[in-house]
């Protein structure tokens, strides 16, 4: 669903030059933050199970290690390309500097179609795409998590790649495993739930009640389901769900849960049965009161974002809208909150797990609930205050708290040598 049309590194960079000038960020800082400190180009060759070797391109980007080690999921997609790597993990640099955790941003990609991959095919390139990126990842330096396509089994395979190698149990290498090997109570859900406390939040702010509001969610990953489901369980009614292959709409409303189970069955939602079909294109239009973009980058842009008729867009995806959009979307006055604050959720329990991991003492669910909460709540209320305070959207408010952060270290650090 990726739309090709933008660069999102291109974007990435604009939004920061944008912000550069408003703080007036000293111009050697900006340099210094406008480029990846790394950028791991990697082929894979991997044995197929009919006997053939096909050979994959990967990516590893480390944005920034100034406030931590890099920190940033690992994404399996036909359309992934080096420049959208190297702005998501931009992007996850700001997100760690908005809720104030001490990572910096990372991210990493395959060119592939997991789908169309046997499970064994998947593991054995994982497993070699640890290897050739061994020497640039670890607790202290790049901790990798999941993302598009990837999941708890993933993380489990690059974990004992890595220990392997090392030769001792290293849990802390990744975040987003399982439970049994090192996992956190809570992480599975945790963008979704960190999503859930920014717009109850922003509902706040606007004056509305979660209870019997109207929800739309494009996209149905983990995080866009999740999102549905614990909107759902607060009262709220989900209109319209989609995900690659389509869309899904009915005015009394959706059960999250059923339409799950409708997708592993089917493997998409498309078909749920009593539901209208809707495009990816046409979910952004349906009049709700809060609209969850949760697929991949650019779905809101000059073309889509005039139809949106929500009163808030929380953006569980990365990067769903474009600059042009933005711009639409504050004239209506639609209440964005951006990917950064939004979706931090993910990062932040991800912090949590590696804190965990390293000391090997773990929280009950309960326990990262509540400090999640306390981290998004507080992140939310600094940058709601700032934009009221400067007079800009809440995406420059959240870039304004972050690239401040980020540029602080920096400064304070200073460039070596």
């Amino acid at each position: 669903m990726a739309n090709k049309e933008f660069n999102p590194w291109a974007m990435a960079q604009s939004q920061l030059d944008q912000v550069a000038e408003i703080i007036d960020l000293d111009p050697g800082i900006h340099r210094v933050l406008r480029l990846p400190r790394r950028a791991l180009t990697v082929s894979i060759p991997v044995k197929m199970d009919d006997g053939s070797v096909q050979v994959f391109e990967g990516y590893r980007v480390q944005h920034s290690q100034t406030r931590g080690p890099s920190k940033g999921g690992l994404r399996y997609h036909q359309d992934v390309t080096l420049d959208e790597v190297k702005a998501l993990a931009m992007w996850m640099t700001w997100k760690c500097a908005v809720v104030g955790i001490p990572f910096g941003g990372g991210k990493g990609g395959i060119i592939c179609n997991p789908k169309e991959m046997s499970e064994g095919e998947v593991e054995r390139m994982t497993r070699r795409f640890t290897a050739e990126m061994i020497m640039i990842i670890g607790p202290e330096v790049d901790i990798p998590a999941p993302d598009v396509n990837t999941n708890p089994q993933v993380m489990a395979w690059i974990m004992d790649t890595y220990s392997m190698n090392r030769g001792y149990p290293v849990p802390g290498v990744v975040t987003g495993k399982p439970l049994d090997i090192g996992g956190s109570q809570g992480r599975n859900e945790a963008t979704a739930r960190g999503c859930l406390f920014s717009i109850q939040n922003a509902v706040k702010k606007k004056g509305m009640k979660l209870e019997g509001s109207t929800v739309v969610v494009q996209g149905y990953g983990n995080a866009g389901w999740i999102a549905a489901r614990l909107l759902h369980e607060c009262g709220a009614t989900v209109l319209a769900v989609s995900d690659s292959r389509g869309g899904i709409y009915s005015k009394n409303g959706l059960d999250p849960v059923a339409v799950l189970e409708h997708k592993q069955k089917t493997k998409s939602v498309v078909g749920f049965p009593g539901t209208d079909a809707v495009t990816n294109e046409e979910i952004l239009g349906i009049e709700c009161d809060i609209l969850v973009p949760a697929a991949l980058e650019n779905q809101l842009t000059e073309k889509t974002a005039p139809a949106v008729k929500a009163k808030i867009v929380a953006e569980a995806a990365n990067g769903p809208t474009t600059p042009d959009a933005d711009r639409i979307l504050e004239e209506k006055g639609v209440l964005v909150i951006p990917d950064i604050l939004a979706n931090a959720g993910g990062v932040t329990v991800s912090y949590f797990e590696w804190v965990q991991s390293i000391q090997e003492y773990f929280w009950t669910r309960e326990e990262v609930n509540v400090k999640l909460k306390s981290i998004m709540d507080k992140a939310f209320n600094e940058v709601y205050d700032t934009m009221e305070s400067n007079k800009v959207s809440m995406r420059l408010a959240s870039y304004i708290v972050a690239v401040n952060r980020v540029a602080e270290a920096t400064t304070l650090r200073g460039i070596y040598p």
